[in-house]
């Protein structure tokens, strides 16, 4: 099977670039020739995936952190819908989160991970599709694996991105940090939300998350009982509440023990349309797409079941 590399050099701060020509050899070593591509900006990984498919690529290696893995995995799906070729997504996870990987059981050290994708098997998972409004006020619309959220951890990610210590400081701690931070400084929002025919939730959040995976920010468990190819997203909503409350109870994200906190609703469906309330502006919550965060609401989340293969 010809096999294609995606590379996202500035990934964790720049971690994997150190170590680029050893990984780089590794694959060679594993699968023969491969073709290797490198993003620049961000959008690259979708364009490049498509071209490596295109090329032949049966297995396309996101080599990255989530936003990378989301933008081939987006771009693998462009291309099956368009053209009906599929490939394999394979996973180096290399980012400031990798939340994805630990979620699917892909080993976090390079070298494992590398084992597993030459050896492992392949596990047909469901995506979702996000359609939202880009920062400039276009719409726009994209595929996701892992979690796709809105409100507080869009304002996260953004600084987590930003974070020049990303390269030193351990992801948990990074995420944790920044994640109080933009809470102190966060203003609930007013947001409309439906599921699936259901009647609409009317609530002022902190955080809207549709789940595909159980991980995020880091290694958050927000959604400890989603599994990646039931056919249905987990939707976790943080209500308003107590700051000093919720800051102190962020410890429990972590080991999935927040299921009766009184601030958390979650429900379980296949589409999810999440709109502001109120003045449309100031309840424009931001959205985070697996790590990335290019617009704002109102967004929906639809359901793609058994959409993409993954070599963990």
């Amino acid at each position: 099977m010809k096999v294609g590399v995606v590379r996202n050099p500035v990934a964790g701060g720049g971690r994997l670039d150190t170590h680029w020509t050893e990984v780089a050899a590794a694959l060679t070593q594993r699968f023969g020739e491969v073709e290797f591509r490198e993003t620049t900006e961000p959008g690259d990984g979708a364009v490049l995936a498509r071209d490596l498919v295109a090329l032949g690529c049966g297995l396309v290696v996101a080599a990255g952190g989530d936003g990378t893995i989301s933008e081939v995995a987006d771009g693998l799906l462009q291309m099956q819908a368009e053209t009906g070729e599929a490939a394999i997504l394979g996973v180096l996870p290399c980012g400031t989160g990798s939340d994805f990987a630990r979620g699917m059981g892909i080993p976090l050290d390079i070298q494992a991970a590398i084992a597993r994708i030459a050896e492992g098997r392949d596990r047909l998972i469901d995506a979702g599709r996000i359609s939202f409004v880009e920062d400039h006020g276009r719409l726009a619309s994209r595929h996701f694996v892992n979690i796709a959220s809105l409100g507080m951890s869009g304002a996260t990610v953004r600084a987590v991105n930003n974070d020049r210590r990303k390269r030193w400081v351990p992801a948990k701690a990074l995420f944790f940090w920044r994640t109080v931070i933009e809470f102190v400084r966060y203003r609930f929002q007013d947001v409309r939300i439906t599921v699936d025919d259901g009647e609409p939730v009317e609530a002022t959040v902190a955080l809207v998350a549709v789940a595909n995976e159980r991980f995020f920010g880091g290694g958050m468990m927000i959604a400890p009982d989603a599994v990646p190819d039931d056919g249905q997203f987990d939707i976790v909503i943080l209500r308003a509440a107590s700051k000093l409350k919720l800051i102190l109870d962020l410890r429990l994200l972590y080991g999935g023990r927040h299921r009766n906190h009184p601030a958390i609703t979650i429900m379980r469906g296949r589409k999810v349309a999440v709109e502001p309330m109120g003045d449309p502006l100031a309840n424009a919550a931001l959205v985070d797409i697996d790590g990335e965060s290019p617009g704002h609401i109102p967004a929906t989340y639809e359901m793609m079941a058994k959409a993409l293969q993954v070599r963990c």
